[in-house]
């Protein structure tokens, strides 16, 4: 199980530390790199990413000192933070590397896409993991595996792999949609080999989606205008209203919508299945109990009868 977890395809930060100098254990992306060493044990993490990083890593109970405080989504998330004293290391894109040194951190773990570009002053901090794109329940087991928490992830996923067996005998193969709603528009998450963690969870609990939601390739999201979302043509509808990281403009924003006449000849809105969904939850996906989130509206507005 360890060399199998150490073989996910990620992306690490660039270290002078040979693997034979490695007191700690080597992570390589198995390319070209040296790889990274990590601490056997890190006691001051640092996670660049506030949201799958930061929840799985809060999750396990590892060691977390700081993170982007403002961009975390989920408001237990960011309770925790705050009883755990974790220091705001400032915007998610842009983290100060003035705050991350005065942490002295002896890890650093971040999203290869979001954070590549500060890697090689990031891991003159501290040994940095940059993260590549991979199914949330291998990044959990990765996470898990170095701080030292995989038995406690390992029972948590068998819990959440029970339950998503039990509501996976109940779904019928009713299409449902679902869409995010911005300010400037839509965006439709897929379902297919790189769907973002909520959606990977839809699909493991066996909700069907419709054909304009789903994808063979690695494709994530599609942007339709007001004209496009005619094809969102699930019997139900689940709609995540987010207008940026504040969420004030939400309401003001979810009432123009649902009072546009297009959106109005959605067949889920015609039928009353047309449901707004936790934006913390299908935004801000952290971990386990976010899957558990998911798993709640997959039983209470797609198993529900109408």
């Amino acid at each position: 199980m360890h060399r199998l977890l150490l073989a996910f395809f990620i992306c690490v930060s660039a270290t002078s530390t040979t693997m034979a100098a490695c007191e700690g254990r080597m992570v390589s992306s198995g390319g070209a790199d040296a790889g990274v060493c990590i601490p056997i044990a890190p006691q001051r993490i640092v996670a660049l990413d506030p949201a799958l990083t930061m929840g799985i890593l809060q999750e396990l109970g590892a060691p977390v000192v700081g993170a982007p405080l403002s961009a975390i989504q989920e408001p237990f998330v960011r309770e925790a933070a705050r009883r755990s004293s974790v220091s705001d290391v400032g915007h998610p894109l842009q983290p100060s590397i003035e705050r991350i040194i005065a942490l002295k951190p002896d890890l650093i773990v971040g999203s290869a896409e979001m954070h590549g570009r500060m890697r090689d002053s990031a891991s003159r901090i501290a040994p940095t993991l940059l993260i590549d794109q991979m199914d949330w329940t291998r990044q959990y087991r990765l996470l898990a595996e170095i701080t030292g928490h995989s038995d406690k992830a390992q029972a948590a996923l068998d819990e959440y792999e029970k339950r998503v067996a039990e509501i996976r005998a109940r779904v019928t193969a009713a299409p449902v949609s679902v869409v995010r709603v911005r300010p400037s528009g839509f965006h439709v998450y897929l379902d297919g080999p790189s769907a973002y963690a909520p959606y990977a969870v839809l699909r493991e609990a066996g909700v069907t989606r419709t054909a304009y939601e789903t994808t063979s390739d690695g494709a994530v999201l599609k942007r339709p205008d007001w004209e496009e979302i005619s094809a969102l043509e699930g019997e139900v509808l689940l709609y995540v209203v987010v207008s940026g990281f504040d969420p004030a403009p939400d309401d003001a924003l979810a009432a123009s919508t649902v009072a546009n006449p297009l959106w109005k000849m959605l067949p889920a809105v015609q039928t009353g299945r047309a449901h707004r969904v936790d934006r913390a939850t299908w935004m801000g996906f952290h971990g386990i109990a976010s899957a558990h989130r998911v798993l709640d509206d997959v039983e209470r507005f797609v198993l529900k009868v109408p």
